[in-house]
């Protein structure tokens, strides 16, 4: 199959629902508000960001790299927001009509189209994340199976590229991430030096440096120290 991830989850359904999501609290959003994770961006920023990013991946899925893609305006709502749905609507349009099995390019290399379905649902997530926090808006409604992908795409995806690409040195200690949705290995083979344990979510945010163990209120058992060092590694892009 060309989606990558759990069968069960319908990546492009997913992410309909994740862009809907950001598009409705942009529309109510200050444009020149800060983003604390994103910083210095404001949140016409990360709209102007993500809205580049669908229209590049819409692109590597015909096996083409626009890359660089980030445009600087516009930054009023009402803008942003139409520049906004239409790329998100465009990304789906185009990777419902390739299919998941056409050849792309991908971050791993020539793959299949499918890879962004899911990586353009976990990068809509997390700024979507980014955006409510910003705003002062209530929390996601993604489902925890969507975060569970999430958490996997760091470990069996990102964080390998991470390495491959020489951008960190192989991870130093194993850590066990745990929640309801599944239980996953990050790092080298063996006994894992800490657990963490909690939602789907936190741990998806904590690997994407969005929250600390701590203030997600994530259950960590074993060498603390072995997580901190970690985490302090660039595991995502």
């Amino acid at each position: 199959m060309g989606d990558h991830g759990p069968v069960s989850l319908d990546h492009l359904a997913a992410l309909a629902r994740a862009q809907h999501q950001f598009a409705t609290v942009l529309a109510a959003a200050d444009p020149e508000a800060p983003v604390a994770c994103c910083a210095p961006w404001r949140v016409a920023d990360l709209a102007l960001h993500l809205g580049g990013v669908h229209w590049w991946a819409a692109a590597m899925a015909l096996g083409v790299d626009l890359d660089p893609h980030e445009p600087a305006a516009p930054r009023e709502t009402a803008a942003l927001v139409a520049f906004y749905t239409w790329s998100a609507a465009h990304l789906r349009s185009t990777l419902a009509d390739v299919g998941p099995d056409a050849p792309a390019l991908t971050l791993l290399g020539p793959g299949p189209a499918g890879f962004w379905r899911r990586r353009q649902l976990h990068e809509t997530a997390v700024h979507l994340w980014d955006l409510s926090t910003a705003a002062g808006a209530g929390s996601d409604t993604l489902g925890d199976d969507v975060w569970a992908d999430a958490v996997a795409e760091v470990v069996d995806t990102m964080t390998p590229r991470q390495v491959r690409l020489g951008r960190i040195e192989p991870l130093p200690h194993a850590v066990d991430l745990v929640a309801p949705g599944g239980t996953w290995r990050l790092g080298p083979d063996g006994p894992a030096a800490v657990t963490v344990q909690g939602c789907a979510r936190d741990l998806a945010l904590m690997l994407w440096k969005r929250v600390l163990p701590g203030t997600a209120g994530l259950e960590v058992s074993g060498d603390a120290s072995a997580l901190v060092s970690v985490l302090a590694l660039r595991l995502t892009p």
